[in-house]
């Protein structure tokens, strides 16, 4: 393997590792009240009997590299940004408008940040419309990659044999991996109409969406622990209490000024299921607008005020068609595959050496 071929195989896994990382950047934190509505269980579609699919040449990903990336836990194969070289120069440079950001001489641009967004699910584009600085924070870790992979190549470290051979399994599985995809991917008109339809009528129980509580609270820090800070957390609450019984008490100022919390304490829609049973319990037998008594928990002092209630509901199909199409196309795919790797070993069958393996296992317990 050439000096050049070798130093885009590295480039390509580091740039992938970048982006595998800064898929965690789009996890958001977890609240204590979650209120993202769950996601329904795998779908139950009936199966159309097909046969196996052929082998086909496989069809190159628009934006994969040609050194494909190191397969991670949940897409073996998954396409990143392509890269400019580490020390090389482009034959056609990309304008000064379209560099997003820049270490030494590797540039990430417009190009590899559309393609990096185009790999993410739906949650996590919804997370980057909601929130650019986790899009700010992927291009950070992309450029001290791209660091790190000029440091490593000036040092010819990819050269080393058993990084050379470390890669090659790589590309190997990757290889793999994207043909399966090819020879498994469902026809674009699946699923149909119909299709669509019966599925969501089997599975109407998953789309259930239970009762919603739309919350605002009141939070008084205190620890157990702390004696003095929890007769301090008393204090707070008793003249909290005081404030919210006077006519014309207003809950959001005096969780602004008395409490700990932003925006009036709100809390928007809560999902049943997901408020914590001390909390539950208190809300529950609420009059809209009516506050609840103080509620204690492990970090402190808890009032809750109900604003408004949804009942509740099943969700429509055109509500969860979104949703529901590409995980249908996903089990079809699974099934495909799960297919053709069983036609292809049935003409294949595979031997094994049992008495070398089995040497081989208790070699290694040595």
């Amino acid at each position: 393997m050439s000096t050049p071929t070798r130093a885009k195989a590295v480039k390509t896994q580091a740039v992938h590792v970048a982006a595998v990382a800064a898929a965690a950047f789009l996890v958001m934190p977890g609240l204590v009240m979650a209120q993202a509505p769950p996601t329904p269980p795998r779908v139950a579609q009936t199966p159309r009997p097909k046969s196996p699919p052929q082998p086909a040449a496989p069809r190159p990903a628009p934006v994969q590299p040609p050194a494909a990336p190191a397969p991670t836990a949940q897409n073996p194969a998954s396409p990143v940004p392509t890269t400019q070289g580490a020390g090389t120069q482009g034959a056609a440079k990309a304008s000064r408008d379209d560099v997003i950001g820049r270490v030494g001489n590797s540039d990430v641009t417009a190009d590899d940040i559309r393609a990096y967004i185009a790999t993410l699910g739906g949650r996590e584009q919804a997370a980057l419309a909601q929130d650019p600085a986790l899009l700010s924070q992927a291009v950070r870790l992309l450029l001290a990659n791209r660091l790190v992979l000029q440091e490593l190549v000036a040092k010819k470290w990819d050269q080393q044999p058993d990084v050379e051979a470390q890669l090659q399994r790589v590309r190997e599985s990757a290889l793999v991996e994207l043909y399966l995809q090819s020879v498994s991917a469902p026809p674009a008109s699946f699923p149909s109409e119909e299709d669509v339809q019966k599925t969501y009528d089997a599975n109407r129980s998953a789309f259930l969406m239970p009762r919603q509580f739309q919350l605002a609270q009141i939070f008084i820090a205190a620890k157990e622990t702390d004696k003095a800070a929890e007769d301090q957390a008393k204090k707070r609450l008793d003249d909290v209490q005081r404030k919210l019984k006077a006519p014309g008490a207003d809950f959001a100022a005096i969780a602004r000024s008395d409490g700990e919390a932003k925006d009036g304490g709100e809390l928007g829609w809560v999902a049943e299921n997901q408020i914590r049973p001390e909390i539950r319990a208190q809300i529950m037998g609420l009059a809209k607008s009516a506050v609840s008594d103080p509620v204690r928990l492990d970090d402190g002092w808890h009032i809750l005020k109900l604003v408004d209630t949804k009942a509740s509901y099943t969700r429509t199909l055109p509500e969860v068609r979104d949703q529901l199409v590409p995980q249908m196309r996903a089990e079809r795919a699974a099934m495909l595959r799960r297919a053709y790797l069983g036609e292809l070993l049935k003409q294949h069958p595979p031997v094994l050496n049992e008495l070398a393996l089995s040497n081989l296992l208790d070699n290694s317990r040595k």
